[in-house]
C-alpha cells in the first residue's frame, strides 16, 4: 500500500521543525555557556586586579571596619549592656583591621632595608616579594636596579684592571729607557713621573681587587704592635697600649693603610704643635688604630668626601703636593674589607683618622 504524499510532505515538516528547535536549543545552551564563560573570565580579572591592587584592598578594608562597627553599634542600642559587649567588639574589629593593614604595608619595611643597603654599596642584597601588588612590583624593579648596577661596576672594574694590567709593560720597559739616559735633570724627573705613574696604576689595581670586599683579604695572625713599631721614624710619636691581642688580619693591605694614613699626616703636620700621633689601644676585645696630625685639619664641607676615590680637599695642590686622592680610598677599602669603618675627623688643632679592628 502506498502511502499518502501529503502524509510524507508533513513528515518532512515535522523533521524540519525538530532540527529547528534542536538548532535553537543547542545555540540558546551555547549563549548561556558563553555568557557563564565571560562572566567567570571578568571575575577572575576583576578579582586578580584587587588583589594586585593596594588601594583597592585598602578600601574594601576600611569599608569593612565602617560596616561592622556600624552593625555593633546599631545592635547595641536596644540592649541594656550593649555598651559592655559593643566596645570590646569594636575593638577587636579595629584590631583586626589594623593587623590586615600592617600585613598589607608589611613589606615596605623590607624595601627600606634593601634601599640602606644599596646605600652601602651591597647590590648583592635582594628585596623579598611579599606580596603580588604594586609594592611587589616595586620590589622587582629594586632588585633589578640592583643587578644592574652592579654589572656595571663588574664591567667597569673588569676594564680597569685590564688597562691596568696592559700599562704595566709599557711603563716597566720605558723605565728601563730611562735608565739609560744620561744623569742629569731631565733623566731625575722623568724617572719621578715614570714612578708617579707606576704608583698610580698598583694604587688602581689594588683598590679594584679591595672592591670585592673581604674575599680579597689573606687573613694571618697579625701582631699589629709589630707593624706599628715599623712605622717608627722621625717625626712619628708611638703610644701603645700593653697587652694587646693578636688578631686575624691581612697584614700586608695593614701595612699599605698604616703608611698612607702616617705619610699623609706627616705631609699636612706642623711639627711646632707636635708630633704625629700613631695610637694602639684595647677596644673591647678588638683594637682602635688612630693616627692623628696637629696641622691644619680639613675644611668641615670636605669631611664626607674624604675616602672618595680622586677626591682630594684642595683641588689647586699640584700631584707632588697632595698625590692623585687614592691614599685615604685605600685606607677605607682595606678598612671595610676588615669589616671596620676609616673614622675621619678634625681633632682641633689637626686630622685624626681611626678605626676599630676585631
Amino acid at each position: 500500500m502506498k502511502p499518502h504524499p501529503n502524509e510524507h510532505r508533513w513528515r518532512e515538516r515535522c523533521e524540519r521543525q525538530q532540527r529547528k528547535r534542536a538548532h535553537r536549543l543547542r545555540r540558546d545552551v551555547e549563549w548561556r555557556w558563553r555568557a557563564r564563560h565571560r562572566w567567570h573570565q571578568r571575575w577572575h580579572r576583576h578579582h586578580a586586579q584587587f588583589k594586585h591592587s593596594l588601594g583597592a584592598r585598602l578600601i574594601a578594608v576600611f569599608l569593612l571596619l565602617a560596616l561592622t562597627s556600624s552593625a555593633i553599634l546599631w545592635g547595641s542600642e536596644g540592649s541594656a549592656y550593649g555598651l559592655l559587649w559593643a566596645v570590646p567588639a569594636l575593638l577587636a574589629v579595629t584590631g583586626l583591621a589594623f593587623g590586615m593593614i600592617r600585613h598589607m604595608v608589611g613589606p615596605l619595611h623590607a624595601l627600606a632595608l634593601g634601599a640602606e643597603a644599596f646605600g652601602r654599596g651591597q647590590f648583592s642584597h635582594r628585596v623579598p616579594v611579599i606580596h603580588n601588588d604594586e609594592i611587589g612590583d616595586l620590589a622587582l624593579r629594586f632588585n633589578q636596579m640592583a643587578a644592574d648596577i652592579q654589572a656595571m661596576l663588574d664591567g667597569k672594574r673588569a676594564l680597569l684592571l685590564a688597562i691596568s694590567h696592559e700599562l704595566r709593560s709599557p711603563l716597566t720597559r720605558a723605565r728601563l729607557h730611562a735608565e739609560l739616559v744620561g744623569e742629569g735633570e731631565s733623566r731625575d724627573a722623568l724617572l719621578d713621573e715614570l714612578a708617579q705613574m707606576r704608583d698610580l696604576i698598583t694604587a688602581l689595581l689594588e683598590s679594584e681587587r679591595l672592591g670585592s670586599g673581604h674575599s680579597a683579604l689573606q687573613v694571618v695572625d697579625c701582631d699589629l704592635v709589630a707593624l706599628v713599631r715599623e712605622q717608627a721614624q722621625s717625626g712619628v710619636e708611638l703610644l701603645i697600649d700593653p697587652d694587646l691581642p693578636t688578631l686575624k688580619l691581612d697584614r700586608l693591605r695593614l701595612q699599605l693603610l698604616l703608611r698612607n694614613l702616617v705619610h699623609n699626616a706627616l705631609r699636612h703636620n706642623d711639627a711646632a704643635l707636635g708630633a704625629v700621633q700613631l695610637r694602639l689601644c684595647r677596644d673591647g676585645s678588638g683594637i682602635r688604630l688612630s693616627v692623628r696630625d696637629f696641622g691644619a685639619g680639613v675644611p668641615s664641607e670636605a669631611l664626607a668626601q674624604l675616602g672618595q676615590p680622586f677626591y682630594r680637599p684642595d683641588a689647586a695642590r699640584s700631584r707632588h703636593e697632595g698625590g692623585v686622592g687614592l691614599g685615604l680610598c685605600l685606607c677605607r677599602l682595606v678598612a671595610e674589607a676588615h669589616g671596620s669603618r676609616l673614622a675621619l675627623r678634625n681633632a682641633g688643632p689637626g686630622f685624626e683618622a681611626s678605626l676599630s679592628l676585631r
